[in-house]
């Protein structure tokens, strides 16, 4: 039987590893949000939680809570910021569209990536601007058009599939659409930051490969295969990661936009 800290490092290693993923971004996105110390933080879509960790060790005086609708990500954010003996963070499984959140209670909403994927992002932005104070500011990183994000126009690709309509990774990119939802949400002063930086996957291509097989949508796709289709499916996969990979590891290009807005 394996013992807790096996156990631990399975569990981590079967999630896909968002952090590595978008360094670049998120620096960008920390020097954006300007978390003073005594902040009450509210992240949206924390997923295992690094930018509310850094939310929190930036608000010394104040808090962080992360929210995400994946418990396996919420477990590990919370073994994390024990690890780091955060006091003032806290983690809830919720999804912000409906969830009651305490009115009026935080300075700051941030959200790297996790906020494109409501029902009805109207009555999600709504609600959350309830919990913010008259005033607070709202940070979000999405992605740009489908088309200006190399991952994804080289993934779906092989994958044989079409951007889905509806909620989805770029329901936000474009910026009248967005500017549409946050006015109507009752969010003023909206601004946009072009943000073009390379997301990463790997050392090397069979490492990008792993890595990309624990998301879901690749995970599915495989599993709806028949094993020629699955291995030919895999070698193209293999053969698009080879051409990206330079000496630093396995780069895709990308765009994203910061955008900046108060309640």
């Amino acid at each position: 039987m394996p013992d807790e800290h096996s156990a631990r490092q399975s569990a981590e290693t079967d999630l896909f590893d968002y952090d590595a993923e978008l360094r670049p971004h998120n620096a960008l996105f920390r020097a954006a949000a300007r978390v003073g110390a005594r902040d009450r933080v509210l992240d949206i879509g924390c997923g295992t939680g690094l930018t509310t960790r850094e939310a929190a060790r930036a608000a010394v005086d104040g808090s962080a809570l992360g929210v995400d609708v994946s418990a396996p990500m919420l477990e590990q954010a919370r073994r994390l910021s024990d690890d780091e003996q955060l006091t003032n963070i806290a983690f809830e499984q919720a999804d912000a569209q409906v969830h009651p959140f305490p009115p009026s209670s935080f300075d700051l909403c941030i959200s790297r990536f996790g906020s494109m994927f409501f029902a009805d992002p109207v009555a999600a932005f709504t609600n959350i601007g309830r919990a913010l104070r008259p005033g607070a500011r709202l940070v979000l990183l999405v992605w740009q058009e489908h088309d200006r994000n190399e991952w994804a126009s080289a993934l779906v690709r092989i994958r044989a599939a079409a951007p889905a309509d509806g909620p989805g990774a770029f329901a936000l990119a474009d910026p009248v659409v967005t500017e549409t939802i946050l006015a109507a949400a009752g969010f003023t002063d909206i601004e946009f930051t072009d943000v073009h930086e390379p997301v990463y996957y790997g050392a090397d291509s069979e490492s990008a490969l792993a890595n990309l097989l624990r998301l879901q949508g690749f995970r599915d796709m495989f599993a709806a295969l028949d094993a020629d289709t699955a291995e030919r499916t895999r070698a193209r996969l293999r053969a698009t990661l080879a051409e990206h990979t330079s000496d630093t590891g396995v780069y895709f290009d990308s765009r994203a936009w910061i955008v900046t807005a108060r309640r």
